[in-house]
């Protein structure tokens, strides 16, 4: 496929990829939409090469639902304080702790095998991934609580 800066660009915006990843994308893709699930084959392959850094960082997220009758407390970790200061970072863990309030998962395991409730294509192990990628470093969901009245 031949690319086009215009191209690049709105890939770019819609994924956050590095431009070098864009350009790759697109070449070796058909169309635009094959170069978002090369950017995604992509980022998951990088992420698991950083499976096994490391991570000292991070922050705990809440979310309290709109009734005040669920709440959920989420500890995620980084590599860096850098990256867990990061509002996408604090992003990530209240799009979490959301998903935790509405899907009620058992444990860790159970709910990173959960549809994402906000694009049922992707899991929430797919967007941890898509988001170390992104970071460039490793992030786990070390343990979360739910409570409902």
């Amino acid at each position: 496929m031949k690319t086009s800066v215009e191209e690049i660009k709105k890939l770019r915006e819609e994924t956050q990829a590095s431009i070098a990843d864009c350009r790759k994308a697109l070449e070796e893709s058909k169309d635009y939409k094959g170069a978002i699930a090369w950017l995604r084959k992509h980022g998951i392959e990088k992420a698991e090469k950083k499976a096994e850094r490391k991570t000292g960082a991070g922050l705990v997220g809440s979310y309290i639902h709109q009734n005040g009758k669920v709440g959920v407390l989420i500890s995620i970790l980084c590599e860096t304080d850098f990256v867990a200061r990061t509002d996408e970072f604090k992003n990530l863990a209240h799009e979490i702790a959301m998903q935790i309030a509405a899907m009620e998962p058992k444990n860790v395991e159970a709910l990173l095998k959960q549809e994402y409730i906000r694009d049922n294509s992707r899991t929430i192990h797919d967007l941890i991934k898509e988001m170390i990628s992104k970071f460039g470093e490793n992030i786990v969901i070390k343990e979360f609580c739910r409570f409902e009245i």
